[in-house]
C-alpha cells in the first residue's frame, strides 16, 4: 500500500481517541469521551482521567483500524499528541504510541496538542497565510500569527485564567453543570445585560486577563446571596458572557490592525464551540478582506483527527521523536520542534 496513512492518538484530557488519515483524507476518528463520568465531580479529575485511558486507548485503536479497514503493518507513521496537557493522561497515549512505534517499527511524531485545534480548521478549508488563529479552551487563551504552516507566533495569551476555565468557574458558582461554557452559552440566550461587571485588561497589548472578572463574578453572587437578594442565572451568565467574549474580540481587532497582512482568522479550542463568540466574529469581519473559519463543532472538542492532520505536515517535513520522547505537560507551541 503505496500510501501515507497517519494513525494518531489523542489522550490530553478526558477524551481517548484514535483517528487515521490515509494521503490525508479522515477515515476513521473514534473518540471515547469521559464526560458523563467528571461531571459527578464538576470538573475533570486527573487520576480517573488517566485509569479511564488505560481502558479505552487499545479499545479506540482498535476501532479505528477497523473502520479504515487496514492493519498497524499498513501505517506509515504514527503520530501522538506530547502536550499541553494532564501528565498523567498524556503518558497513556505517549506510552501506547511508543509501544505500537517500537513493535510495529513506525515513526513516531509527537503533535502539540494547540497545533491540533488550529489545524482541525483544514477539514473546513485550507488555511491561508498569513492567518491569525484565536485559541480558546479551558487551559489556554491564545492570539497565535502563523507566516506559514508549522509557524507559531504567540503575540498575545492570558496573563492568568483561561477563558474556558473562567466559564466553567463561573458557572459552578451559579450552580450549572459541568462543562460551564455550555450551560453559560444556553442561557445566556434567554437573559438580558442587567449586571454591571468590569471590563477586563485594557492595556493596548494583545494580552488578556479573566482572572478579576470570575472574581467579580463570583464576589457579586456572594454578595447577592448574603443580602438574600435573589439572582437571576441567565441574566448573571448573559452579562458575563457578553464580558468575557468582548474582551477576546477587542484583542483580535488590536491584533488585526497590528498584522495587517492577516488574510484568515480561524478560531480553535473547546471555547470555538460558542455560538455567541461564532457569531460575532464573524460579524465582526463580515464586510472586511479577512475570511473568518469556524471549526465543526465535532473539532471543538478533544480528537485525535486535528493530531493526524498536523502530524500528516509535521512527517512531510520529516520531524520525528526517538523512543526516548517524554509528555511536556507546560509544552509551548512555539518549541513544537524542541521535544528532545
Amino acid at each position: 500500500m503505496n500510501k501515507k496513512i497517519i494513525l494518531a492518538l489523542e489522550s490530553s484530557c478526558d477524551e481517548t481517541a484514535c483517528a487515521i488519515l490515509i494521503d490525508d483524507e479522515l477515515v476513521a476518528n473514534v473518540i471515547s469521551s469521559q464526560i458523563e463520568v467528571h461531571q459527578k465531580y464538576g470538573g475533570v479529575m486527573p487520576e480517573i482521567a488517566s485509569r479511564l485511558h488505560l481502558e479505552n486507548v487499545l479499545v479506540v485503536i482498535d476501532e479505528a483500524l477497523k473502520k479504515a479497514n487496514i492493519s498497524m503493518d499498513d501505517v506509515t507513521a504514527i503520530a501522538v499528541t506530547r502536550g499541553p496537557g494532564l501528565i498523567g493522561a498524556l503518558h497513556v497515549g505517549l506510552q501506547a504510541a511508543k509501544t505500537l512505534a517500537l513493535i510495529y517499527n513506525k515513526p513516531l511524531i509527537p503533535v502539540h496538542h494547540l497545533a491540533g485545534h488550529i489545524y482541525a480548521n483544514e477539514f473546513v478549508k485550507k488555511l491561508e497565510f498569513p492567518l491569525l488563529a484565536v485559541v480558546v479552551s479551558g487551559g489556554n487563551t491564545e492570539l497565535v500569527y502563523m507566516k506559514e504552516h508549522l509557524s507559531f507566533d504567540v503575540i498575545g495569551q492570558t496573563k492568568d485564567d483561561a477563558i474556558g476555565e473562567s466559564f466553567d468557574k463561573v458557572a459552578r458558582v451559579l450552580g450549572l453543570p459541568y462543562p460551564g461554557g455550555v450551560a453559560i452559552d444556553k442561557l445566556a440566550k434567554e437573559g438580558k445585560h442587567t449586571y454591571k461587571l468590569p471590563e477586563p485588561l485594557k492595556d493596548g497589548t494583545l494580552d488578556l486577563s479573566y482572572s478579576g472578572l470570575k472574581t467579580a463574578v463570583i464576589n457579586l453572587v456572594h454578595k447577592l446571596e448574603q443580602n438574600n437578594e435573589e439572582i437571576n442565572v441567565p441574566n448573571m451568565a448573559k452579562s458575563f458572557q457578553d464580558v468575557a467574549i468582548k474582551e477576546l474580540l477587542d484583542k483580535v481587532a488590536l491584533a488585526t490592525e497590528l498584522h495587517q497582512d492577516v488574510k484568515q482568522i480561524v478560531l480553535a479550542g473547546g471555547v470555538s464551540a460558542n455560538s455567541y463568540l461564532r457569531e460575532q466574529i464573524v460579524k465582526q469581519y463580515e464586510n472586511t478582506d479577512i475570511s473568518v473559519i469556524i471549526p465543526p463543532i465535532w473539532c471543538t472538542t478533544d480528537n485525535a483527527a486535528m493530531i493526524a492532520k498536523v502530524g500528516s505536515y509535521l512527517y512531510d517535513q520529516n520531524i520525528f521523536a526517538d523512543l526516548s520522547l517524554s509528555v511536556d505537560p507546560n509544552w509551548k507551541i512555539e518549541d513544537y520542534k524542541n521535544f528532545k
